[in-house]
């Protein structure tokens, strides 16, 4: 069995379209597709960025509302060109939550900084100096 790529990461909202508009405004993902589960329940949305072979988001609602705060993803990652462009975008905007109060660098150069989704999932914006 080959493994090639994540296909996508899926993060459990309370508002679709909330989550949809947020994930398209912030951080620049297109919607790609909605559909309704086989279930009659559940509702998923994917988003990505329109590039070939690329992993998606995945956006679920409806199917459990008791999860923790943090939800059952820690957290995803963006990989970003400018992480001192992307802070003060994201200071900018209004009722931005937070989590880090810098970016942070780590050894080997890459800085990221971490900020709250719109139902508490952890996202972090990452520059990175891996090729």
């Amino acid at each position: 069995m080959a493994r090639k790529k994540i296909e996508h990461v899926g993060i459990m909202v309370s508002d679709m379209d909330k989550s949809v508009a947020f994930y398209r405004e912030v951080v620049g993902l297109e919607l790609k597709g909605m559909l309704d589960h086989t279930n009659g329940v559940i509702k998923l949305a994917f988003m990505g960025f329109n590039q070939t072979n690329e992993t998606e988001l995945e956006l679920i609602y409806g199917y459990n509302e008791g999860l923790p705060q943090e939800g059952k993803v820690h957290h995803i990652a963006f990989t970003v060109d400018d992480i001192e462009e992307e802070w003060k975008r994201i200071q900018s905007l209004a009722d931005m939550k937070l989590i880090d109060s810098e970016i942070t660098t780590l050894p080997n150069g890459s800085r990221y900084f971490f900020f709250h989704g719109p139902d508490g999932e952890w996202i972090e914006f990452f520059q990175s100096t891996r090729a």
